[in-house]
Order: C-alpha cells, then sequence, then structure tokens
C-alpha cells in the first residue's frame, strides 16, 4: 500500500477508524472527524483513493471491486483485526462494496450521504458516466466551482463553497475521475444489502441534493438492523458542513455497537 496516501490521527495502537472520501475529495475532507477520534479513543485514518490526489494512478480502471479491494489491502496494513468503516458518497458505495467483499475487514459501517450506486436506473447510470466530461469541458476550476455549489445546504457559507471547490480541484484527474464515475454507474447495491452483518448508520443531510434523503432512507430500509439519522441544516457533506452534529451521531452509533 505504499503507492495510497494516507493519513491518521491519533494513537498508533488505537482502534482505527477508516475514512473513504467521496467522487471529488480527498482524504483532508475528514479533517473536521479528529474530535470524532479524540471523544472515541480510535485513530482516523484517511486516504486518498487511488488515483486521487497524492496516491499513485491504477494502471487501468479498478471498478468499484478494485477500489473496494485496495481499502481492504489499506485494512490489513494498518490494522491486525477488523476496523470500523466510514464512507461519504461514493466513498459508502465502496465501503458497502467492502463489506460485501471482505466481510471479516469491517467492525462496523458508516455510509454517510451515500447511495446503493447509480447503476439503479439507466438514465442516473448514463448522467453518471457523463459527469467526467463536464469536468473535461469546463477545467479542474470551472468544474469544481460549478460542482461546488450543489454539494451544501442553501444556507452554506460562501466560505465553505469556496473550500470545497479548492480541495476538488486538486484531487481529481483523468482518467481516474471518468473511472470513478464509471464505478459508480455501474453499481446496484440493492439486491445485496440483506447480506450485510455489520451494525450500520446511514447519516445524510437533509438538504443533500445528490442523494435525497430519500435514497438514504431506502439504503437503511434495505440493510439489517440499520439506523437511520438526518443531520440537519446539511447538504450532502454532511460531515463538512455540520461536523459537530455529524460527529454527534458516528460516535452515538458507535458507542452503542462496541459498547
Amino acid at each position: 500500500m505504499s503507492n495510497v496516501f494516507r493519513w491518521s490521527y491519533g494513537a498508533h495502537d488505537a482502534p482505527a477508524l477508516l475514512c473513504l472520501h467521496g467522487i471529488g475529495s480527498c482524504a483532508d475532507a475528514f479533517l473536521g472527524q479528529r474530535p470524532l477520534a479524540e471523544r472515541l479513543g480510535m485513530r482516523l485514518v484517511a486516504w486518498d483513493a487511488p488515483g486521487y490526489r497524492f496516491s499513485a494512478d491504477p494502471d487501468d480502471a479498478p471498478g468499484i471491486d478494485g477500489w473496494a479491494d485496495a481499502a481492504a489491502s489499506l485494512i490489513a496494513a494498518e490494522s491486525d483485526g477488523p476496523v470500523a468503516v466510514l464512507g461519504v458518497s461514493w466513498g459508502g458505495v465502496t465501503a458497502t462494496r467492502l463489506v460485501l467483499r471482505h466481510p471479516d475487514l469491517v467492525s462496523s459501517l458508516v455510509l454517510a450521504d451515500s447511495s446503493a450506486g447509480a447503476g439503479t436506473k439507466p438514465e442516473q447510470a448514463e448522467a453518471m458516466r457523463a459527469r467526467a466530461a463536464d469536468f473535461v469541458d469546463l477545467g479542474p476550476e470551472g468544474f469544481a466551482a460549478a460542482r461546488a455549489q450543489r454539494l451544501v445546504s442553501p444556507g452554506a457559507s460562501s466560505e465553505l463553497r469556496s473550500h470545497v471547490a479548492d480541495m476538488m480541484i486538486p484531487s481529481i484527474r483523468m482518467p481516474c475521475y471518468q473511472w470513478a464515475c464509471d464505478s459508480m454507474a455501474e453499481s446496484n447495491h440493492y439486491p445485496d444489502l440483506e447480506r450485510i452483518a455489520a451494525p450500520t448508520l446511514v447519516v445524510v443531510g437533509e438538504h443533500d441534493e445528490v442523494t435525497p434523503p430519500r435514497a438514504s432512507q431506502r439504503l437503511a430500509e434495505g440493510i439489517p438492523g440499520a439506523r437511520y439519522v438526518e443531520i440537519a441544516d446539511a447538504g450532502h457533506l454532511a460531515n463538512q458542513e455540520q461536523p459537530e452534529a455529524f460527529n454527534d451521531a458516528i460516535a452515538e452509533f458507535l458507542e452503542a455497537a462496541t459498547g
């Protein structure tokens, strides 16, 4: 895993919480979760997914299986046993595939502002594949500026909008962004959700326009025993827009799951 960049926060021997970022982001999307690690006595581990920011590009398209297997390798490198996994958006789809392919590596699962994948409907899959063309047409700065507006709530500050765009610009590049979009378009986890045995929390911002609350509710309904929480005054990036409320929800869930 030397070619995959990650940072960690917390004691080296503390239980790990692996954080998987969204399709337009990087490890730093989880800097606001450092107080969560302190509260729980855990070690936060956040990666730049293969092909993102500081991580090396894969030789070819990994597909969602390849990214999930890369996350499994990272768990093996960072821990002697299963870990808690937090995935946001595309990171949540990756986390879902991870727990389906490697159930022994995931002790508990948090799916934030995520979905079952964009392969649930042909029109969604087509739109997902086409998003990379917008990146090429608009360029990194133009694409990030336009995309950031949809990722936060209507009441989000201009500072947060700029921060989201600034983080996106160095994080994504071709061809990996196209491959990531394709991996979403090829994913439909609805038929497999009933196989997830790990304690699961599904959390979503109440103003999420990208994966609306109803999509998250359906995700939670498909996973046996899953809990569902909405974060007030937050859009698609609930963990960045309302970190205190987000961290409280995750802490309460993980405390119950491990207690």
